[in-house]
């Protein structure tokens, strides 16, 4: 058999800090019997050097397009335009099975290619459980940001930090907060509790019970909201423009941890843009006002916490790549993806 070559691709987009697997954890495959090859990344938080050390093979970025057939390229957010072709096996997360825009573009790269995508998101145990997520982090970011613009003392454009330096501003920050965390039992809600904990702030805790019978008045009557909940179908959405424009909103700063811009599963699809780095707030209304954050990639603002954590709970399942198991069901998602567009015969 061959053995495993998973080659780690360097990130495209400028703002992306992490990693999905740690030089410690790259040491524990290399142990394994895998072979791992590096791409140099000058913005990666962790150093070429530090996984040379750990016994991989460094490479020039965007290389993965020349590796051999049986390489499984591991990165994190989305590839670049190019090749059109894609025949290797691809882990990251694709978001190319809720209907987002460039979904069918990229599964079609795939199938013209003969390669796969084995989406992270959908690396789920036998109960359909994620087993390797960032929510945590994302949920701690969100909250932490939406609380310190609430407050008036966020800091942009944002820069990468440590959690000890987040808590520092979280607990230095001061005002009365009504907060709403919505999903406050997921492992992003408990991470948006955890930070609003350390900014004094004690929130109102919204789960599945809330959302199915939704009171928006309520929700309105809040001065932040943390939106953490990640839908797979279609449900009634927790706020339009409509309710919005309501006379009696309360509601001044809006965190949407989940991001899903352009799904059907949207539960906030009042808007259409991410916000970025460099401007993290946008007004949606101004009298009175309003805003949202809503960036894609929050767990990078504190990059090696949320790789660590990421890449400890990939590691077992890297090591029992061969066995399929998760990946396997990666895979027939994949399948049953490409069938629904027509790009593969059933």
């Amino acid at each position: 058999m061959t053995a495993l070559h998973l080659w780690l691709r360097h990130e495209t987009r400028t703002t992306e800090r992490r990693t999905p697997i740690v030089p410690s954890d790259a040491r524990r495959l290399v142990e394994s019997g895998v072979r791992i090859t590096v791409e140099d990344s000058p913005q990666r938080v962790f150093p070429t050097e530090a996984y040379e050390e750990a016994g991989c093979r460094g490479a020039a970025p965007g290389s993965w397009v020349s590796a051999p057939p049986h390489t499984v390229i591991v990165g994190l957010k989305e590839l670049p335009d190019d090749p059109a072709e894609l025949p290797h096996r691809h882990v990251f997360f694709g978001h190319a099975y809720k209907g987002q825009p460039g979904a069918e573009a990229l599964l079609r790269r795939f199938a013209a290619g003969g390669g796969a995508l084995l989406d992270l998101e959908y690396l789920v145990d036998d109960q359909g459980r994620r087993l390797a997520a960032f929510g945590y982090w994302a949920g701690y970011l969100g909250a932490a940001l939406a609380v310190l613009h609430h407050r008036g003392v966020l800091k942009t454009p944002l820069v990468p930090t440590t959690k000890e330096e987040m808590e520092t501003e979280l607990r230095s920050s001061r005002g009365d907060v009504s907060a709403l965390v919505i999903g406050a039992l997921g492992r992003s809600g408990r991470g948006a509790r955890v930070a609003l904990g350390e900014a004094g702030v004690e929130p109102a805790c919204w789960d599945l019970a809330e959302t199915r019978n939704l009171d928006r008045p309520a929700l309105l009557a809040h001065d932040l909201m943390v939106n953490t909940v990640l839908t797979t179908t279609p449900v009634p959405p927790f706020l339009t423009d409509k309710d919005l424009d309501g006379p009696d909103r309360r509601l001044r700063t809006i965190s949407d941890v989940t991001v899903d811009v352009g799904s059907p599963m949207n539960v906030l699809p009042f808007y259409d843009t991410t916000t970025e780095w460099d401007h993290p707030v946008r007004r949606l209304r101004e009298d009175p006002p309003l805003d949202l954050i809503a960036i894609d990639n929050l767990p990078s603002l504190l990059p090696r916490e949320a790789s660590t954590d990421f890449s400890a709970a990939l590691l077992p399942q890297l090591l029992d790549f061969a066995a399929g198991g998760a990946w396997s069901r990666c895979l027939e998602r994949f399948r049953r993806a490409s069938e629904e567009l027509g790009l593969t015969e059933g």
